[in-house]
């Protein structure tokens, strides 16, 4: 007999919701901690910046349960994944179980030698608070605190009149009217706030970047939506992949040419199509080195606004502040107003004691989570929304329901202490050595192998069914409502 728990879901964004409606699905009691005043994580309105939109065409960037409503574009813009997470919200009712305005300072295994959490509380008004919980799901995913830089001289330069601020603090295209504006990063959302500072009336947008990366346009060649290309299982299997066995790596010797002139093919077809030699943009790096997590979608204009001078691209990274510009590494002096840091979020779970910080990041900063939602070292406890993606709800869906089977016990493949320990260094021995890309985000990408992913942890949850016909699986890509039927074959239960 499985019996009911009091479930903590910290965060009310994508993976939060999912994680929680799951829980509570199967008969637990569930409280999910928000520190912000809305649902939505990343997506809630107050920390979007303008004409944000999803990387994820809305088939794939969608819960198993509840498609995108059929006039939202084929890339929703914020407010309109706000508005689907809101409604999903609404349909399992979950508004009800969140406490908005609530952060979580610290976490301690419970006094009472019962298994879970104790939770340290902080709400709005300062007021702290303590709560036990027997099981917590950590849903903050990767985007929840912001990586702050400070350079020599920037206290001077606001004190002029200078403004400095994260990327995420972009929320108002009216303040960039008129003014100089420097944004440091090269990521999707600093290409997306300098296209956007350049027709929102910016006087001047320079983009200061360390090196330029492969980036995916939403059609390549102008014809092709790119998910039909990279988001595939038979392109997937282009990448070697961990637990391969010998007839397998045998194959990828055999097809290696043929997989080499594919890559060389798309970099040359990319090449042209977004003008790279002409704005001397092309990456050093091979394309098939290099697609995870962190390759963006080229921002629509981004090119044509490089390539005729409405943006400047320098490269190198911030030195210091002097009087009213940024001075650049290279010795490059660029006259801002404005400073926009694109340079992302930290990874890591700051309530969590320190003991226990260790036994999750290793010392090189990869995490040591089996399928990337728990570890056997840390009890009671698991992780949703970590496993990022090209298609991270569909990813936080398959997790939370994986979560709460482990969480009870009732995975079909249930893994016992050192098998799980036995995958983790076998992953990170193939993250080091054989797949470095998989390295960045503190090697949390599922990227490019969804697929094999989504296999996994359907086998461990002992699905009766988990593949389409042959040509939709091998040439289209996942489809939320397949995974929804693969979900129902699995064995069902509720707790007591």
């Amino acid at each position: 007999m499985t019996t009911k728990k009091k479930v903590a879901v910290i965060g009310a964004g994508v993976s939060g919701l999912v994680t929680a409606k799951t829980f509570k699905e199967k008969g637990h009691d569930v409280t999910i901690i928000e520190r912000s005043h809305d649902l939505g994580g990343v997506w809630e309105l107050s920390r979007s910046y303008p004409d944000v939109q999803t990387q994820s065409p809305k088939d794939l960037y969608r819960y198993t349960d509840k498609p995108m409503p059929d006039d939202y574009p084929e890339w929703p813009k914020g407010p309109q994944v706000h508005a689907y997470l809101d409604s999903y919200a609404a349909d399992y009712n979950l508004r009800d179980h969140i406490r908005f305005n609530t952060s979580v300072s610290e976490m301690t295994r419970r006094a009472d030698g019962q298994k879970g959490w104790t939770l340290h509380l902080v709400d709005q008004a300062g007021k702290e608070s303590t709560e036990d919980f027997d099981f917590v799901s950590v849903c903050t995913g990767q985007f929840s605190e912001k990586n702050i830089l400070t350079h020599p001289g920037q206290e001077a330069f606001e004190a002029q009149g200078g403004q400095v601020m994260h990327s995420s603090e972009y929320t108002d295209p009216s303040i960039v009217e008129g003014k100089n504006v420097t944004v440091l990063g090269f990521s999707k959302s600093a290409t997306d706030i300098a296209v956007n500072a350049v027709k929102s009336g910016a006087k001047s947008v320079t983009i200061v970047y360390l090196q330029s990366v492969w980036r995916v346009p939403y059609f390549i060649g102008g014809l092709i939506n790119f998910k039909r290309i990279l988001y595939i299982r038979k392109q997937e299997q282009m990448f070697p992949s961990w637990g391969l066995n010998p007839m397998q790596k045998f194959a990828h010797v055999i097809g290696k040419p043929f997989v080499w002139a594919n890559w060389r093919a798309l970099e040359a077809l990319l090449t042209m199509q977004l003008k790279l030699k002409k704005t001397g943009l092309r990456p050093e790096i091979k394309i098939e080195d290099e697609i995870n997590c962190s390759v963006p979608i080229v921002t629509p204009g981004l090119f044509e606004m490089i390539a005729d001078g409405r943006i400047n691209c320098i490269k190198g990274t911030f030195k210091e502040y002097e009087g009213d510009s940024v001075v650049l590494t290279g010795g490059e002096k660029v006259k801002t107003d404005l400073a926009i840091l694109a340079v992302g979020w930290k990874l890591g779970v700051p309530y969590l004691p320190q003991e226990y910080q260790d036994k999750l990041v290793e010392e090189d900063g990869q995490y040591r989570l089996y399928r990337i939602i728990a570890n056997p070292d840390l009890p009671d406890m698991g992780f949703v929304g970590f496993n990022s993606s090209f298609c991270t709800v569909l990813c936080a869906d398959l997790a939370a329901n994986w979560l709460v089977r482990y969480a009870d016990g009732k995975l079909a493949k249930q893994p016992t202490e050192q098998q799980m320990n036995d995958n983790i260094e076998q992953m990170l021995h193939w993250k080091r050595h054989e797949k470095p890309s998989a390295k960045v985000y503190g090697g949390l990408c599922v990227a490019p192998y969804h697929f094999k992913h989504f296999d996994e942890l359907l086998d461990d949850m002992g699905a009766k069914i988990r593949r389409r016909n042959p040509l939709a699986e091998n040439f289209t890509p996942p489809d939320a409502d397949a995974y929804r039927r693969f979900l129902d074959s699995t064995p069902d239960y509720r707790v007591n």
